[in-house]
């Protein structure tokens, strides 16, 4: 049987369970790789025409994440199965520069925010603001690109707002950028592949066991989010400062949920008719109890 294999997801947890050797401990044959090395700043061009991209071109690891909306549709249509016996929750926001006019939400109207094509960052954008704007004054930026791309163009202001979370969250926050509203969403989980349910049940007590650890010492693994920014930013990081980060909660995400999800999506228009699957609860989602 193939090794279960393990990619890091711009968040903390699978550092963790990796330098504690939680994986290895719980039993879990793997291979713990970066797909793409951050050094090279390539790995910030996966999945660069979208989150739901992503998942039609085909992940390679057994366990991937990406926003609960996306992942949902993901699973609608095939790509995978939602696992639903846990979520995670990543603080996000929409920055402007310190100096910036746009002081709040209604200021934004019309304004272009760069967000993620299909990705958490569009349909929180959206989530947010519709309880200030009319959709029609809702302006989403998707040629910005995806994460890092959009938060260096931030930086070098050539874009007025940005939607950001996860470590470019953080250094915006260090670097002075000023959050315009919060964006908070969940992060759901895909399942690639037959993996034995066994080495699931394994992985996720490694990851339960790191989030512990993150959440009684977040100030010992800050660092790790340097591992996934691009060296060019590296100098000016001080993840001394910087929090958490994206938290696994080890709670069901339910038909209930998934079924109000999907209904927001559809409509909210975001996939063209046709694109969104079955919407079948129980053929998109694999739990292990």
């Amino acid at each position: 049987m193939a090794k279960f294999l393990i990619e890091p997801h711009f968040r903390l947890q699978e550092w963790v369970a990796e330098e504690k050797d939680y994986f290895r401990k719980e039993g879990l044959d793997y291979e713990f790789r970066e797909l793409v090395r951050a050094s090279d700043g390539k790995i910030h061009d996966k999945g660069s025409n979208g989150a739901f991209q992503s998942f039609e071109e085909g992940r390679k690891a057994n366990v991937s994440c990406a926003c609960h909306w996306t992942v949902n549709v993901a699973a609608s249509n095939g790509h995978g199965k939602m696992y639903t016996d846990v979520y995670s929750v990543a603080p996000g926001g929409i920055f402007v520069a310190a100096d910036s006019k746009i002081k709040t939400p209604s200021d934004l109207a019309g304004v272009p925010v760069s967000v993620g094509f299909q990705s958490g960052s569009h349909y929180a954008t959206v989530q947010a603001l519709e309880v200030y704007l009319k959709p029609e004054q809702i302006n989403l930026n998707y040629a910005d690109g995806m994460l890092f791309k959009r938060m260096e163009l931030l930086f070098e202001g050539k874009a007025p707002a940005c939607n950001l979370f996860g470590g470019p969250y953080y250094f915006a926050e260090q670097l002075g950028f000023r959050k315009v509203i919060d964006t908070t969403f969940m992060i759901g989980t895909m399942i690639h592949g037959d993996p034995d349910p066994d080495d699931l049940r394994k992985f996720f007590r490694a990851l339960r066991k790191a989030q512990r650890d993150i959440d009684l010492r977040p100030e010992l693994y800050t660092h790790y989010y340097k591992n996934e920014f691009p060296d060019r930013f590296h100098a000016k990081m001080d993840t001394r400062r910087w929090g958490p980060g994206e938290r696994l909660v080890f709670e069901p995400y339910t038909k209930e949920v998934y079924e109000e999800s999907f209904e927001w999506i559809a409509a909210h228009g975001i996939f063209p008719d046709g694109k969104m699957g079955s919407g079948k609860y129980e053929q998109a989602t694999l739990s292990l109890g």
